[in-house]
């Protein structure tokens, strides 16, 4: 009798299984975390999550603070420092002179006379202001200059300006978004003798009782003390605000002297007239004209 002869048949799933555990195995085995380990590894992972998270945390507050002293107080919202009232004016450049003629208060022109366009010597409107159209920065007549000045002083004003040579009068004006109205007058006369003699005789700017001749409406000023600090040599500011009680306007006015030429800046506003943008404008336009 043949015996039938049968090849034996390897799985290899059977044969890992069935495998005899070596040296190796068995130490992986050993190295199996097993249930009382697992705890452990998810407080160490907690931990280490909380870490990152303080560390990214604290990266962006340094950040933060690094970046809030690298910037001006008013760049932060809630510091910015509160604005001192005065006005956003354009940079101020003095107008070309003809060739070989000097500017006044300098060595050749003891006249002291303004070469230069009188309408360049105008002080710009600040920024964000509404000009006004009357007073456009060019020439206007005696009689638009007059008519800042009550009816009852306008005929013997008119009759110096007369007698006192003016050559011409150039005028700007603005309100600003406050309500204040400006305007500034800039009468220019053949000599400083006249200039002066108009001040002093007709306008008596320098006078210890007040201006001879006042604005419509205006019972009398108080001088301004503002005009000790400003120093523009050879020229003259003087300046004053309307008396208590007014209406419901007050004006304040202002007269600077400059060789053969005289400023008058006035402002007007509801309530009152504020003193930093009048002070501002008087001393930016004494300037352009010293």
């Amino acid at each position: 009798m043949t015996e039938q002869m049968t090849e034996p048949t390897t799985d290899p799933a059977a044969a890992e299984t069935s495998a005899p555990a070596t040296a190796e195995t068995s130490a992986a085995a050993a190295a199996v975390p097993g249930p009382a380990a697992r705890p452990a590894r998810r407080v160490l992972r907690a931990v280490a999550r909380w870490t990152a998270a303080v560390v990214v945390c604290g990266g962006v507050g340094a950040g933060t603070a690094l970046g809030i002293t690298g910037l001006e107080r008013t760049d932060v919202p809630g510091l910015e420092t509160e604005s001192d009232g005065r006005w956003e004016y354009p940079a101020l450049r003095l107008p070309a002179l003809p060739a070989d003629r000097p500017r006044p208060f300098t060595e050749g022109n003891e006249g002291e006379v303004h070469h230069a366009d009188v309408r360049e010597l105008l002080l710009p409107a600040p920024a964000g202001a509404t000009p006004d159209p009357r007073l456009s920065g060019g020439f206007v007549s005696t009689e638009a200059y007059l008519s800042l000045y009550g009816k009852e002083f306008r005929g013997d004003l008119r009759k110096s300006l007369a007698d006192s040579t003016l050559r011409h009068i150039a005028a700007r004006g603005w309100t600003t978004p406050d309500g204040t109205r400006t305007s500034v007058h800039l009468l220019r006369f053949s000599s400083v003798a006249y200039a002066e003699e108009y001040r002093d005789e007709a306008l008596e700017a320098e006078g210890a009782d007040g201006l001879k001749a006042l604005p419509d409406g205006v019972e009398g000023f108080d001088p301004e003390t503002f005009t000790d600090d400003i120093e523009v040599p050879e020229t003259g500011v003087y300046a004053f605000r309307e008396k208590k009680p007014y209406g419901p306007e007050q004006v304040r006015w202002a007269y600077v002297q400059a060789g053969d030429t005289l400023a008058l800046i006035t402002q007007t506003r509801a309530g009152e007239a504020l003193a930093v943008p009048f002070q501002q404008t008087v001393t930016l336009q004494n300037q352009l004209l010293g």
